[in-house]
This record gives structure tokens, C-alpha cells and sequence, in this order.
């Protein structure tokens, strides 16, 4: 089953319009095909805070390889191990980055979308 993942930069207002939106659909008995995961960010300075180019890396290694150990992860980014655990943490805690039943971590994506709204 494909599953794809939403990363956002919105507004708190957006953000609670969009909420509203589907508590009306739900009211009405409209629901959506299929879940969409998805994680929100309130602006561009969080987001970069969360998503450097090294934990984009992180993802991508993850993603081609399949599922790893923190450590196994590490020898294949050559960073330390106590870097690549607060990393892939931070990416387990956002959603990004999915723990397995064997204790490996994996990104279970097809595919990340990013959408960030430019100033009026």
C-alpha cells in the first residue's frame, strides 16, 4: 500500500480552517478516500530547525536501504551514533521515521510532500 506523508508551513489560522473544514465534512458524512499523515510546522525558521540537510540525508538512507539499526545508520552516514539516535528521534517524534517490530527504524513513505505558502 503507498503511503505518502504532508509537511506543512501554515498559519495557525490556516491550520484551524483546515480543521473545521473536515469536522463539517464529517458532519455532513463526507469522508475522505484516504487518510493523509501529516505534520505542520508554523513557520519557515521551525521547519529548517527540524528538517536540516543532514537529517534529510538520514531520511533518503533510510528510504533506499530499508529498515536499520541506529548504529548500522551511523556507519553508513559516517556521523556518530549519538548524533544519527537524537536525529532519527526527533524524526520518530514528527512522524518521519517509523520504528519496526524488529526495534530498526524506516521510513515507510513513497513519498514527502512540502508546501510553504509565501508571504502576501
Amino acid at each position: 500500500m503507498k503511503r505518502d506523508f504532508k509537511v506543512g508551513i501554515i498559519s495557525e489560522e490556516d491550520f484551524n480552517r483546515e480543521v473545521m473544514g473536515v469536522l463539517e465534512d464529517a458532519e455532513k458524512g463526507i469522508v475522505p478516500e484516504a487518510a493523509v499523515e501529516r505534520v505542520y510546522f508554523g513557520d519557515m525558521k521551525t521547519f529548517l530547525e527540524y528538517i536540516t540537510p543532514k537529517r534529510f540525508a538520514l531520511l533518503d538512507v533510510l528510504h533506499k536501504t530499508g529498515p536499520l539499526s541506529i548504529y548500522a545508520l551511523a556507519k553508513l552516514l559516517h556521523r556518530h551514533y549519538k548524533n544519527v539516535h537524537d536525529d532519527v528521534k526527533t524524526m520518530e517524534q514528527i512522524g518521519l521515521v517509523e520504528k519496526n517490530e524488529n526495534g530498526r527504524y524506516a521510513v515507510p513513505w513513497d513519498e514527502i510532500t512540502t508546501t510553504a505558502k509565501l508571504a502576501a
